[in-house]
């Protein structure tokens, strides 16, 4: 349990850094240019999504995702403490994440989005399609071809980074450890709540989708 919980802490807390850190250094480079840092930004996401997914995926699954995890509960796959042990985990590995960028960078290390407002039906709706489509290239995967999961997810999101008008969050707790960043990847801490909803019922509306069009397929 100790080494499942210590390897999603430390996948999320990279995440995070990848997220955030990519987003500082392509907001200061490209000089107003804000196609160029979201460039910058989805490429080291998706680098880094492959990185932790292969390497710490054999050892707790690479969750890094509260969505990931419930997908998971509800398919039997994980038991329910381990559920709410690998959440709580990853909603403080990734603020954590974000407070090593911060420190990275000279930053003030403890902070909040106070100028990215990202709301709205139309963002609400992007992160619902972005958190349906991560689940389907993982489950998708799964079935179909186990070992491609991590170039799958990273393809994915780095694709979703251009495709959804939220650039693709789908993540509870990365949601909410951006909240705790006012940089070009933070979210208004006020705005983080319905994200998160969102993100959760695509969850449930996905497994139903998926349970009959994917077999189980154990990690």
């Amino acid at each position: 349990m100790i080494q499942k919980l210590l390897a999603e802490a430390l996948g999320t807390a990279m995440l995070l850094i990848g997220v955030v850190g990519s987003g500082i250094m392509g907001a200061a480079l490209a000089d107003g240019n804000t196609a160029i840092a979201l460039l910058a930004n989805a490429i080291a996401t998706g680098c880094m999504l492959y990185v932790i997914i292969t390497v710490l995926g054999p050892i707790s699954g690479a969750h890094f995702n509260p969505a990931v995890t419930l997908a998971f509960f509800l398919r039997g796959e994980i038991n329910t403490s381990l559920a709410v042990a690998y959440i709580l985990t990853q909603v403080f590995g990734g603020i954590l994440g974000v407070w090593v960028t911060h420190f990275m960078f000279d930053l003030s290390i403890f902070q909040t989005s106070q100028t990215l407002h990202r709301t709205g039906v139309a963002q609400w709706g992007s992160e619902a399609i972005a958190t349906f489509g991560l689940l389907f290239v993982i489950f998708g995967g799964l079935r179909s071809k186990p070992d491609a999961v991590p170039t799958l997810v990273a393809i994915y999101i780095t694709g979703a980074y251009w495709f959804t008008s939220s650039t693709s969050f789908a993540n509870p707790a990365v949601t909410i450890a951006r909240g705790f960043s006012d940089t070009f990847a933070g979210i208004y801490p006020g705005h983080v709540a319905a994200f998160i909803v969102v993100q959760i019922v695509t969850v449930f509306v996905a497994h139903a989708a998926f349970k009959t069009l994917f077999r189980t397929t154990k990690m």
